[in-house]
């Protein structure tokens, strides 16, 4: 039966601040430790005004001490956007403050946009996306500390750290499949090469020293509350996010509005159709039914639950109903 873990991407609310997104992360990674999840997934992102995770390590480091047995990490680092000596040295740091709990993915795409890449000192002549699986080569022998680099990382030769691929197309899962590594798939978000990539990670998968045998997971998202009324309306933050951010106008979440859909016209729930295609909303019954079809169609290891609310309480009420439906799964 899969497992389950949570992603957060640090949402700053309207009327809010970065400091008060920070609190609440920490607050709802000690809430998931609470209540079984198997990991908390910071991801990179920049340039956003309405995600606070950009310093990923920093945000992990202060998620870190609000916990103690909660596996923590980036879901993920965009690699392209850092040399593979600082994200050893960093999340080196993080598995000495924290010993056999810090996880590392990795992604090929910026987190934003071209300029940000220059922003961040990185161009597709030193590093970019085609560098990917050499970065990744190289991060593994910090690591190791095996002398391949002729530089010994510290923080960082040594540590114990759980190491995956992420993406969201079939590039990444044979990557992940060829270094035998766990593969998480973004499909709370890019649903649309779910299955393809499903099956070329099994079938392509090559045991490594790190996994014998593929172990993947793939995002979904949950808005869980005690009618499906109540949950489309705490959805609707997220949905007016991603219609904002597809339309070139994002911002910071926004409070929820009743119906939000009806009104939308047809570009805007189009937009919504796609992008949440891998959700659940609804009460738990409604919920249950969509986990049960996401995990039957996919038999991913581990599901990775998402989804930001304007209320941080109804964030922390939603996945706890989540957590019941998955340990249900287990038990039955």
């Amino acid at each position: 039966m899969a497992r389950y873990s949570l992603l957060d991407l640090v949402p700053v609310r309207e009327g809010s601040s970065v400091g008060t997104a920070l609190a609440e992360a920490a607050g709802l990674a000690a809430h998931a430790e609470a209540h079984g999840f198997t990991r908390y997934w910071v991801a990179e992102h920049h340039g956003m005004p309405g995600i606070a995770g950009g310093a990923t390590a920093v945000v992990l480091a202060h998620v870190g001490a609000a916990t103690s047995t909660i596996r923590i990490g980036a879901g993920g680092i965009m690699l392209p956007n850092h040399a593979p000596l600082a994200v050893a040295e960093q999340f080196g740091t993080l598995d000495a403050l924290y010993p056999g709990r810090i996880d590392l993915g990795l992604g090929r795409a910026p987190g934003s946009d071209q300029r940000v890449m220059r922003a961040m000192r990185r161009t597709l002549d030193a590093g970019g996306p085609d560098a990917f699986p050499q970065d990744i080569l190289e991060l593994q022998s910090y690591f190791a500390n095996d002398g391949r680099t002729g530089i010994e990382a510290t923080p960082g030769a040594g540590a114990n750290i759980e190491m995956w691929v992420l993406g969201s197309s079939l590039y990444g899962a044979q990557l992940a499949a060829a270094l035998g590594l766990p593969y998480a798939f973004a499909s709370h978000f890019a649903p649309d090469a779910l299955d393809q990539a499903v099956r070329a990670y099994r079938e392509l998968f090559r045991p490594s020293a790190r996994l014998d045998r593929p172990y993947m997971a793939a995002g979904f998202n949950v808005f869980a509350a005690d009618t499906d009324e109540e949950a489309r309306y705490l959805a609707s933050s997220m949905e007016q996010s991603f219609v904002a951010l597809r339309t070139g106008n994002p911002g910071r979440l926004p409070p929820p509005v009743r119906d939000y859909r009806e009104g939308l016209g047809a570009q805007g729930n189009a937009i919504l159709d796609h992008v949440l295609a891998c959700s659940g909303i609804g009460a738990p019954r409604t919920v249950k039914a969509a986990i049960d079809a996401f995990v039957e169609r996919t038999g991913v290891d581990e599901v990775i639950l998402t989804g930001a609310t304007f209320d941080p309480e109804a964030r922390k009420r939603s996945m706890a109903i989540a957590a019941e439906l998955m340990d249900a799964r287990v038990a039955a």
